[in-house]
């Protein structure tokens, strides 16, 4: 990976952990204004920063309800065309819910489109969908 490869990679998980820390300014602050975003949580695609604000403030809700949470980053790959770039990745959330023992709370696909912008790195679009759920396996 060449430098400003991981560049956007260190970018995306300084964002991932505010995240886990249920402090989406990490992501607000590398979307650009006129991002869109398409989340399976939602019925249509969000368009702009003031939406995505108001979208992600539920966020600071959960921080009572979920302990220890962290996160895996996996599978990362950066396709770069000029000033824009393609970051894909999976993620898995952990945490703790109540008194249970951590678990898998998500898993994702992530798509992030970014474009360098007066040279900085700014998001343009963002896509997350949820990884097909494991199964169990009869006997198991």
């Amino acid at each position: 990976m060449d430098g400003r490869s991981e560049e956007i990679v260190a970018l995306e998980r300084s964002a991932l952990d505010r995240w886990v820390r249920f402090d989406p300014q990490g992501y607000l602050d590398l979307y650009a204004p006129e991002v869109t975003y398409f989340d399976p949580n939602v019925t249509k695609r969000t368009d702009g920063l003031e939406a995505m604000k108001a979208l992600l403030a539920p966020i600071k809700e959960l921080e009572d309800a979920i302990k220890d949470a962290r996160y895996e980053m996996t599978d990362t790959k950066i396709q770069r065309h000029g000033d824009v770039a393609l970051l894909t990745f999976n993620l898995v959330n952990y945490g703790k819910v109540g008194d249970r023992p951590e678990r898998a709370l998500t898993r994702w696909n992530a798509t992030e489109v970014y474009k360098s912008i007066d040279g900085r790195w700014k998001i343009i679009h963002s896509h997350w969908s949820y990884v097909k759920p494991l199964l169990r396996q009869e006997g198991s």
